[in-house]
């Protein structure tokens, strides 16, 4: 099968279209740097140079592939400017969605977040696809990727099968990115640099391993349901339990310390000012520090029911991620 990918440099979307490579799929991705793109090219990835705004460029990668996998999108901490948000995640969406359309794509697997659902209802309840969220988006990126998902669940059923996926918070062997902060957390605590709990540290998170996420999307192919979205899980634990897990797993302590969330935000706010002045970018901004001290528990039944899908439980995972960090 023949396979057209987005965002195949980013932190998912090279290890996915490594592994369909692997599987024996024909894989073409839309890339912007060949340079970044090496490893795709040796691995024989057929590269098409261009962005979510060429259209021609899209068109032509899309010819004769069957399935397009759409993992691009804008997803940093600290944007240029909030506009960039609406133009890579709905309207670049817009675009791949037509031209799958035009070129005869038989089905469309969109990457999208978990955080577009919010945060848990009530303590114990996980969130699950038939919830409503509860609190406004907290940031520009959650609202933009809901309403990216709006739009490709219109072309459902108009000559394009459509599967939605939403990850929660992803870690393991992969590219390093600026989106990828779990990666980064982790790195930052093998180093003896991060030594805090947000809040109480007991607010929950719900955390979901790569080659799970990549297992996802392969079996979304030929199991995900048409018009469907997919919670992709792992493990519900508190900032403490994660902590606790990763000190036991890398065999390294370290005291941390609570931070009230009020000063947290002073904290949030006194980074983003250093940031304009230094014209770096901030370790946390307000906007997502509130994000992280919901609860954020998590039910992934019906993507195991229906593709599959398995958790690798999370000292399991942390191993294989510092090892391949510390290598």
């Amino acid at each position: 099968m023949r396979v057209f990918v987005t965002g195949a440099t980013g932190y998912v979307g090279e290890q996915l279209a490594l592994a369909l490579v692997h599987r024996g799929y024909e894989v073409v991705a839309l890339v912007r740097s060949p340079e970044k793109a090496a490893a795709l090219s040796a691995a024989g990835v057929t590269l098409v140079l261009g962005d979510l705004e060429n259209v021609e460029a899209i068109e032509k990668g899309m010819q004769h592939c069957q399935a397009v996998f759409h993992l691009a999108a804008y997803a940093r901490l600290w944007p240029e400017e909030e506009t960039i948000f609406r133009k890579i995640n709905v309207e670049g969406t817009r675009t791949i969605a037509e031209a799958a359309i035009k070129t005869k794509v038989r089905k469309l697997v969109f990457t999208s977040t978990a955080s577009v659902y919010g945060p848990s209802p009530a303590e114990g309840v996980p969130v699950t696809e038939a919830m409503g969220r509860i609190v406004r988006y907290t940031n520009a990126y959650e609202a933009t990727k809901a309403e990216a998902e709006a739009l490709v669940k219109a072309y459902a059923g108009n000559g394009l099968e459509v599967v939605v996926l939403n990850p929660t918070r992803v870690f393991g062997p992969g590219r390093e990115s600026e989106s990828n902060a779990v990666n980064r957390l982790i790195s930052l605590y093998l180093q003896g640099k991060w030594r805090f709990l947000p809040g109480d540290g007991r607010s929950l998170g719900n955390y979901c391993f790569m080659q799970d996420i990549v297992e996802a999307h392969i079996n979304a192919l030929t199991l995900g349901r048409n018009g469907e979205s997919y919670l992709l899980g792992g493990e519900d634990v508190s900032y403490i339990t994660f902590f606790e897990t990763l000190a036991r797993v890398s065999q390294r302590s370290y005291r941390l310390y609570k931070i009230p969330a009020g000063l947290l935000q002073l904290l949030s706010q006194l980074l983003v000012v250093g940031a304009r002045i230094t014209h770096s970018k901030p370790l946390l901004t307000p906007k997502w520090l509130k994000k992280y001290l919901y609860n954020w528990s998590v039910s992934s039944r019906k993507a195991i029911q229906d593709l599959n899908y398995t958790i690798t439980p999370l000292p399991e995972g942390l191993k294989k991620t510092i090892e391949f960090i510390s290598e």
